[in-house]
C-alpha cells in the first residue's frame, strides 16, 4: 500500500453529490495521476490495485485524475445504488456493480501509463527471460498469452510481465512485475498469482528480445510456427502496441531495433505446457 500524501484537490461534476475526501498521488514511468474516493475507509481498495513499483509523488502537477464514486443515495438506478468511475470530469464507467467500476478502474489507469509513459514503449505482450535470452508474446486479451507465460515461469523462465512487454529506446525489456492474471476455464474471472507461486522468479534488469512469439491458442494443435520476416513482425507488434498513434516515430525506432535482432515466430499453437517446451528449442538455436 502507498504511504499517505497530500489529499488530492479536483473538483468533478458539481451536480453530483459526494465529496472527494481521500486521495494519493503517483509517478510511474514518468506520469503522474491522482487517485481519489468519496470513501476514506475504501482507499486501500483502490491502493492495492496500483502496482507496487509505482512510487508515490507530490500532488502537482497532476496529469490526469481517477476518481472512484462509492454509490450514495443521490445516486441510484433502478433503486439501487450506483457507484462511478471518473477520469478527470468525465464519466467513464457506471454500475451499480463495485467490482466492475473497479476493474475499469484497473484497466484505465494502466493503459493511461502505458500511453503516455516517457522514455518506453509499451507492447501487449508477455515477457520472460530464459538463459539470458528475451522472449515476448504479443496478443490482446483472450489470447492464451498469461497460461502460455505461466508455464515458460513454471519450466525454468524468469517472469517480467504478463501484460506489457515495457521497451526502452535501445529495444531492450524491463521488468513490469505484476501478479500474472490467470483466467479461470470456466469463467472470465480472474485470479492474481505471483511468479514464485509458480515455482519461478521475476526479473530486475532490462535485456535484448532475442524471440518475439506471435501465437493463438486452439486445442489439439501443435505449435509449428513460420518464421517472420522483421517487416511482418513489426506490424505484429504494431498491431499490439499502446501508444503508435500518439508518438508513431518514437515507436517505430524503438520497434525496428527490436525486430532487427530477434526472430519472430508466428503459429497456432496448442497446450501452452507443450508450446512452452517447443520455445525453449527455439531458443537453443539462437546464437
Amino acid at each position: 500500500m502507498l504511504p499517505d500524501t497530500q489529499q488530492i484537490n479536483v473538483t468533478a461534476h458539481e451536480s453530483l453529490p459526494s465529496r472527494w475526501v481521500a486521495g494519493r498521488s503517483i509517478v510511474a514511468y514518468g506520469v503522474r495521476v491522482g487517485i481519489q474516493t468519496n470513501k476514506s475507509k475504501f482507499l486501500d481498495s483502490l491502493l492495492a490495485r496500483i502496482p507496487d513499483f509505482w512510487q508515490v509523488s507530490s500532488p502537482s502537477p497532476l496529469e490526469r485524475v481517477f476518481s472512484v464514486r462509492v454509490g450514495t443515495t443521490g445516486l441510484r438506478k433502478r433503486g439501487r445504488l450506483l457507484h462511478q468511475l471518473l477520469e478527470d470530469r468525465q464519466v467513464v464507467a457506471n454500475s451499480t456493480d463495485l467490482d466492475l467500476v473497479l476493474e475499469a478502474f484497473d484497466r484505465q489507469l494502466k493503459i493511461y501509463i502505458a500511453e503516455m509513459a516517457r522514455r518506453r514503449v509499451f507492447v501487449h505482450a508477455g515477457a520472460v527471460e530464459w538463459q539470458g535470452k528475451g522472449i515476448i508474446i504479443p496478443g490482446r486479451s483472450f489470447s492464451g498469452k498469461t497460461r502460455l507465460v505461466a508455464e515458460l515461469v513454471r519450466a525454468g523462465a524468469t517472469y517480467y510481465s504478463d501484460e506489457y512487454a515495457v521497451l526502452d529506446r535501445s529495444g531492450r525489456m524491463h521488468p513490469y512485475p505484476s501478479p500474472l492474471a490467470v483466467r479461470q476455464s470456466d469463467s472470465n474471472k480472474q485470479t492474481n498469482i505471483s511468479a514464485q507461486e509458480l515455482g519461478g522468479s521475476v526479473g530486475a534488469k532490462p535485456l535484448p528480445v532475442s524471440l518475439i512469439v506471435v501465437s493463438r491458442y486452439e486445442p489439439g494443435n501443435k505449435w509449428h510456427p513460420l518464421l517472420l520476416s522483421p517487416g511482418r513482425a513489426m506490424l505484429e507488434l504494431l498491431n499490439n502496441t499502446i501508444p503508435a498513434r500518439r508518438k508513431p516515430e518514437a515507436v517505430i525506432t524503438t520497434l525496428r531495433k527490436v525486430v532487427g535482432r530477434a526472430v519472430t515466430l508466428k503459429g497456432v499453437r496448442g497446450e501452452a505446457s507443450q508450446t512452452a517446451k517447443l520455445i525453449f528449442d527455439h531458443l537453443v538455436t539462437l546464437h
